[in-house]
């Protein structure tokens, strides 16, 4: 069951909603920024400059992160996301590879 905040464990982590999540390409491309980072690095949700209103921000965000690919902290009137990597690796051996190849290829 997920935590109280909505994160899945990674043995409740599925992969129809992984790929689900990383289907839409502005989630793709919140995952693809967050694999840029150092590993541990939060961002809040406005700092991705996404190209939609506030709302659809947040249910991005909440695909994410209801998928398990994200973890989400609450910081005052925002909210941080940092990528799940050694959950997502331990649970999807190479996705996270396979993702950071493909940005390498698209910058």
């Amino acid at each position: 069951m997920p935590d109280e905040d909505g994160h899945p464990s990674p043995e409740e982590m599925s992969l129809p909603a992984v790929l689900n999540a990383l289907s839409d390409p502005l989630r793709y491309a919140v995952v693809s920024e967050l694999l840029g980072e150092p590993a541990g690095a939060e961002r809040t949700c406005a700092s991705f400059d996404l190209p939609v209103s506030k709302s659809t921000t947040t249910h991005h965000f909440r695909i994410l992160r209801e998928a398990g690919l994200v973890r989400q902290v609450d910081r005052g009137n925002s909210r941080a996301a940092t990528l799940r990597r050694a959950d997502l690796d331990l649970r999807f051996p190479g996705l996270l590879d396979l993702i950071a190849a493909d940005r390498r290829t698209r910058a």
